[in-house]
């Protein structure tokens, strides 16, 4: 058959892979018998369906379960993604020409959103954790910091859980930006999970967040780009987000993607904390079978580092000694089958959920078990985020005359572009800042270590946009 997407998804099914990676179900059909029903059930606005844009029937009636089991006020489904849902929190929060504080290592999706609704933002930085190389989290009191000197500032964007599974302490961060009068948008893409288990860390709706955006998909069992936003206050104004979600959302929704939020909210609600249980016996079995490997290093959190309120113990970052963490990655996949969520300089990410089961795990330790122990030592790589002098604002860089150059031409200039390495889709600069000799440096050396940047014209001459 000539078709190049299909038949690269069969031949990566019929592989029969473990899954460390997302989505959340795993590629297991145990929830329902899929195949029964698609694309049997791939419908539109029909007679006795409803419509997304203006529930008042079925999806309405989900919507307000699912807001049942997250515990939220509202609840509203997102079916272009996280990133979708980004764009709606960010809309309804703010007006045109407002300045947001937010992580500067959000997502791409909440710079986007920044530049569709020519916002002004401010960054406030993570703690960048020399002893072991990792990016981890937000020191409340600099929030406090910047929002008693700004009264300018309308919303406050952070991302709870990092990527990598970190919890800054969201409770304290929520107090501080309600003192100050202002909306909290939680981006909890990689926490949907949370609220099902007391052994996990408290969910952001539950510590007071206003407006909380989470990728189902990722952690729990619903396809890609099912997403979910939950608003969690009074201070949230509902009909603003309802008409902001009809404007940032596709007008064909897809009753397959939202078949999917229903069945894996419902599955959770039944079996949630009982699979989360087993979850946590695989892991802690897998641990304690690989901490005491001379070759192998997890990070388990830092006792010294207080901007680690809690971790996300679904989420096993590890290093191989002498290994960097993408050839880990490319082992892992080429000679034993195992695909892990990302892996960066250092670490390998493993992604587990409750769909994971006892095999999974035996295979990655077997597996880590026969990679032989490497005696040499990589160069030492900060991944701290190299400060930034923005010049423009994100969307007059980014609507601005450009011209094309030589990424080494380009030190000095402003980047009309994103440039993103990804995983994990933290820009390493946006358009409107000046494209400094560090960051010139940095995108160079992941580019040498096999990490996929986006934003490039031309991957192999390394051409950028910037303005003219």
């Amino acid at each position: 058959m000539n078709t190049p997407i299909f038949n690269a998804l069969t031949e990566y099914m019929d592989k029969k892979g473990v899954s460390f990676h997302m989505p959340g179900h795993k590629g297991k059909n145990t929830l329902i018998d899929w195949g029964k029903y698609i694309p049997y059930i791939d419908v539109t606005e029909i007679e006795g369906m409803d419509n997304l844009h203006n529930p008042t029937g079925i999806i309405e009636e989900s919507q307000r379960l699912s807001a049942k089991a997250f515990h939220s006020k509202e609840t509203f489904f997102s079916v272009n993604g996280t990133t979708g849902g980004i764009y709606i929190a960010l809309a309804a929060a703010t007006d045109p020409g407002d300045k947001i504080l937010i992580q500067r290592n959000c997502h791409k999706s909440v710079y986007n959103g920044i530049i569709l609704n020519r916002l002004i933002p401010e960054y406030i930085y993570p703690h960048y954790n020399k002893k072991y190389n990792l990016i981890t989290g937000i020191n409340p009191e600099d929030i406090e910091l910047i929002l008693s000197k700004d009264s300018d500032i309308k919303a406050v964007v952070v991302t709870y859980p990092t990527y990598y599974g970190i919890c800054s302490n969201v409770e304290e961060i929520s107090r501080i930006v309600h003192k100050y009068n202002k909306i909290l948008i939680v981006d909890e893409a990689h926490g949907s999970h949370f609220v099902f288990s007391p052994h996990l860390p408290i969910s952001s709706l539950e510590a007071g967040a206003d407006i909380v955006v989470q990728s189902t998909h990722k952690t729990l069992p619903s396809f890609t780009q099912t997403s979910m936003i939950h608003v969690g206050t009074d201070r949230v104004n509902i009909d603003k987000l309802k008409t902001m979600s009809s404007l940032y959302q596709t007008t064909s929704p897809s009753y397959i993607f939202m078949a999917s939020l229903d069945i894996a909210r419902e599955y959770m609600e039944t079996k949630g904390e009982e699979k989360l249980n087993s979850l946590f016996e695989n892991i802690d079995y897998t641990l304690n079978r690989i901490r005491h490997m001379n070759n192998v290093f997890v990070f388990e959190g830092d006792a010294e580092d207080d901007t680690i309120w809690d971790f996300d113990k679904t989420k096993i970052i590890l290093r191989i000694n002498g290994m960097k963490g993408t050839e880990l990655q490319r082992v892992l996949n080429k000679k034993y089958n195992i695909q892990l969520e990302m892996a960066d300089y250092y670490y390998g990410l493993i992604l587990t959920t409750l769909m994971n089961d006892r095999e999974d795990f035996e295979k990655l330790i077997s597996a880590l078990t026969n990679i032989k122990k490497i005696d040499k030592n990589i160069p030492t790589l900060s991944v701290d985020f190299p400060p930034v002098n923005q010049i423009l604002s994100p969307w007059e860089a980014f609507y601005g005359n450009k011209e094309e150059c030589k990424l080494k031409d380009a030190v000095g200039k402003i980047s009309g572009e994103f440039v993103v390495p990804y995983p994990p889709g933290v820009p390493l600069i946006c358009p409107g800042e000046e494209i400094t000799p560090e960051i010139y440096e940095k995108i160079r050396f992941l580019k040498e270590n096999s990490v996929e940047i986006i934003g490039l014209l031309d991957y192999n001459i390394e051409k950028i946009r910037t303005i003219k």
